[in-house]
């Protein structure tokens, strides 16, 4: 069912205050810039209390899965980070690529963090962030080679109009790589979630202001709809896991859980509320998928 105007409006609203809240909280308190989950791969031994190497690699595997090139000739000059979080990804990528890097968020305080983010780091010629809709992004059409959108998408009130604006800000031939939440694929003869498995995917899109849940195979026909080319879609539940649980192990340390406890009712509120992602993956009804395709040449 498509959402009214004014509650497709209240939940913007809600997604940048939740996350204006959260920012100080997600990165002072649990020590972590990046505002995505860690990449965890069972073949290697790596420690769950890394939270900030975790989410390096998942950078670095998401690139590495879509073939982005490090060539000198091949690789991005002009990136576009939709949802970029304090900016973590957007100074990876300038920093990586030597491009530019333009992010853009609803939430004020973490583009504003952003923004001192990079000027610490020297990098304010190579990345800049705005205030912005991703439904409405303020840039001319074509204007990115690598379009990067790292949780995002879960929360857009229409997904189409969404990939829609994906597509009109990448250049022809253009790599875009998007990771999301959604539920599992529905297996035949089904066509509906089980009961009990919608009712925990409602506390968690009220947790965490998903805007609708789909499955990656919905995600597949839309982009196919578009007329994207090289469409690849792979489930990494697997990889991500181990994240929850080592968040709220973080969180609950002696370091930490005396700060988180006096940040404000909003944190503490976050913390009772990462069980419910930390339960939706374990159980198998919310999976972490990473789709890539491209613009038509």
């Amino acid at each position: 069912m498509m959402a009214s105007s004014s509650s497709t409006a209240t939940e913007t609203v809600g997604m940048a205050e939740m996350y204006d809240q959260l920012t100080v909280t997600w990165e002072d308190i649990l020590g972590m810039e990046y505002m995505h989950h860690g990449f965890y791969s069972p073949d290697v031994q790596t420690s769950t209390s890394d939270l900030r190497s975790a989410q390096i690699r998942m950078v670095e595997e998401c690139l590495r899965f879509a073939g982005v090139p490090d060539d000198s000739m091949k690789k991005p000059k002009n990136i576009v980070d939709v949802g970029c979080g304090t900016g973590a990804d957007s100074i990876h990528l300038a920093r990586k690529y030597g491009a530019q890097c333009h992010g853009i968020n609803l939430s004020p305080v973490q583009v504003q963090r952003a923004q001192a983010l990079a000027a610490a780091q020297g990098l304010s010629d190579k990345v800049s962030f705005l205030v912005a809709d991703a439904m409405q992004q303020p840039f001319p059409d074509g204007q990115f080679d690598l379009v990067w959108c790292m949780e995002s998408v879960e929360h857009m009130p229409d997904r189409k109009k969404f990939l829609s604006e994906l597509v009109r800000v990448a250049a022809p031939g253009a790599t875009i790589i998007i990771t999301t939440w959604c539920h599992r694929d529905l297996s035949s003869p089904e066509d509906l979630l089980k009961p009990e498995e919608e009712k925990l995917l409602d506390k968690i899109h009220d947790a965490f202001h998903i805007q609708s849940w789909c499955s990656a195979a919905d995600y597949v026909k839309l982009l196919q709809s578009l007329s994207f080319q090289d469409i690849k879609v792979v489930d990494w539940s697997q990889y991500v896991t181990p994240f929850w649980p080592a968040v709220i192990r973080s969180a609950l340390s002696w370091k930490r859980i005396i700060p988180l406890l006096r940040s404000g009712w909003e944190s503490i509120k976050g913390l009772f509320n990462m069980p419910l992602a930390s339960e939706g993956f374990k159980k198998e009804v919310v999976k972490y998928a990473i789709i890539t395709c491209r613009k038509p040449e």
